[in-house]
């Protein structure tokens, strides 16, 4: 779709590599706050494969501050910025990282044999993981394959239900322009997460690859898929 519509979608780019990577991504418009999507499995060199699934959240909710325990910084050290940064934290996870969700995550990382979680993130990932982001390290055997595509078609349905559902969608003005500006910077960062990643896994080719998946980064709107 290339115009404002009801889906709108921003950028969908659905990217396969023979017997190395599985990767679908998906940028919302500014018309609603559904997470964007990012699916995405690659083959190590080591027999290995790697999975990567996260519901994006559509607002800043500080998720990086988040300390061992589990807390996130107060007023006395945000000032008035953390009410707003935990209103956006609570209402992602009422209308989107529900305990069914979380439920669903949770228990697909535990279903998966020799799975190991990777815990480091570069700075870019830090500002753009949503805070149900799995990113897990296994063997590859038929079942882990199985486990991972089913989850994988899994993430996509429950991204596909919230956006055909008009509960989601912002009221016209200036929720939508801020939705917009919001985006559009969250969107260079994903290409700047994405990119040591592409770079390692396809090496000449991987900047190029990085910005086809990404899709424009100078705006945030509906059009374009992949």
């Amino acid at each position: 779709r290339d115009a404002p519509g009801p889906t709108n979608v921003a950028w969908c780019a659905n990217v396969n590599v023979a017997n190395k990577m599985s990767s679908l991504t998906i940028f919302n418009g500014p018309l609603t706050d559904v997470p964007h999507l990012l699916s995405r499995c690659i083959m190590n060199d080591d027999n290995t494969m790697s999975l990567v699934l996260d519901f994006r959240p559509r607002a800043y909710g500080a998720y990086e501050m988040k300390d061992a325990a589990g807390n996130y910084p107060g007023p006395d050290v945000l000032g008035r910025d953390a009410f707003t940064y935990s209103g956006n934290r609570k209402e992602f996870e009422t209308k989107f990282g529900t305990p069914e969700v979380e439920s669903f995550l949770s228990s697909t990382v535990a279903s998966l044999e020799g799975a190991v979680v990777n815990t480091e993130s570069n700075e870019f990932e830090l500002l753009t993981n949503g805070p149900l982001c799995v990113k897990v390290t296994m063997s590859v055997t038929d079942g882990n394959v199985a486990t991972v595509a089913a989850a994988r078609a899994t993430a996509a349905d429950y991204w596909l239900t919230w956006a055909l559902e008009d509960i989601h969608d912002h009221r016209p003005g200036a929720p939508i322009n801020s939705q917009y500006v919001y985006d559009t910077k969250y969107r260079q960062n994903c290409y700047a997460a994405l990119l040591p990643y592409y770079n390692a896994a396809f090496g000449a080719d991987g900047g190029d690859l990085c910005a086809a998946e990404s899709g424009p980064l100078d705006e945030g709107y509906v059009g374009g898929g992949s």
